[in-house]
C-alpha cells in the first residue's frame, strides 16, 4: 500500500494461515505527524478494498486466541469503534498479537487525550 510523503508506517503485518503470511489481507498502523493515526486493512490482489479507521475513535480491544493460534503464535484482535462504516474492525491471525494489542491500546489513549475525546459509559442501576 502506498502512502503520501510524511506518513510513517508504525506497524504492518499480513493475515496468516498456519502461521505463514500466505493471504492477500494486509494490515497497517500509520501516522502523519501532528495530523492523524490510522489503522488500515487492505484486502485483495487484483481488486482491492481498503478500510481505515481513526485510532482515536476506537474504544475497546479484544484479543482472541484459539489453540491453533497459540501453536502458531498468532491471534485475532477485535477493535470496536464508534465509526459508522466499521464499528468492529478485525485484525485476523496476526503475529505477536499481545504486543500489537499493547501498542494499539497505548496509541488509543494518547490520541484520545490529544483530541480530548472521552467515552461515556452507562451502567444500569443495581437493584
Amino acid at each position: 500500500m502506498r502512502f503520501e510523503p510524511g506518513v510513517e508506517v508504525m506497524w504492518r503485518d499480513r493475515k496468516r494461515w498456519l502461521g505463514l503470511p500466505w493471504t492477500f489481507t494486509r494490515y497497517y498502523l500509520a501516522k502523519k505527524e501532528g495530523e492523524w493515526v490510522k489503522l488500515f486493512r487492505h484486502k485483495g490482489l487484483l481488486s482491492a478494498r481498503i478500510d481505515e479507521i481513526n485510532v482515536y475513535r476506537c474504544f475497546d480491544l479484544t484479543l482472541q486466541q484459539t489453540l491453533a493460534d497459540k501453536i502458531f503464535r498468532t491471534g485475532t484482535i477485535e477493535v470496536e469503534s464508534n465509526d459508522a462504516a466499521a464499528p468492529v474492525f478485525h485484525l485476523r491471525h496476526i503475529a505477536n498479537p499481545y504486543k500489537v494489542r499493547d501498542v494499539l491500546s497505548n496509541l488509543i489513549e494518547i490520541e484520545r487525550g490529544k483530541r480530548r475525546v472521552g467515552i461515556t459509559e452507562f451502567q444500569s442501576p443495581q437493584d
